[in-house]
């Protein structure tokens, strides 16, 4: 009894994705998903399985929230790390709690002349 196959050393086949003509043994099926298809490519066309086809596929912990959390002591008035204030919506300084914190920002801005010369 022989083989239910032949082996195809000559045997010539299309690419699903393409249309260009290959041998049969130079192409490769197409994962999706971690399932393999029976989409047939080229290797030009063939592209690995990405990661983002599997999200969901694997459980994740990711929790967000902190369990008794307590107050930065750092963002009161006269400490070391407010040296620097930063705001915004409108830009400078929003104090919407009417904290007791002094508003040292300044805006600073200014035009200049530009000369442009084409030869």
């Amino acid at each position: 009894m022989g083989n239910k196959f032949t082996s195809g050393k000559i045997a010539i086949a299309d690419c699903d994705r393409c249309g260009q003509q290959f041998q049969l043994k130079k192409l490769k099926a197409l994962v999706i998903r971690t399932k393999i298809t029976n989409i047939m490519v080229c290797p030009q066309c063939w592209e690995p399985d990405h990661p983002q086809n599997m999200q969901g596929m694997y459980p994740v912990y990711d929790p967000q929230a902190l369990r008794d959390p307590r107050p930065d002591l750092l963002m009161y008035p006269n400490s070391p790390s407010r040296g620097i204030q930063w705001g915004w919506n409108p830009v400078g300084f929003n104090n919407v709690l009417q904290l007791p914190i002094p508003d040292n920002l300044e805006a600073q801005g200014g035009v200049g002349n530009v000369t442009v010369t084409t030869s």
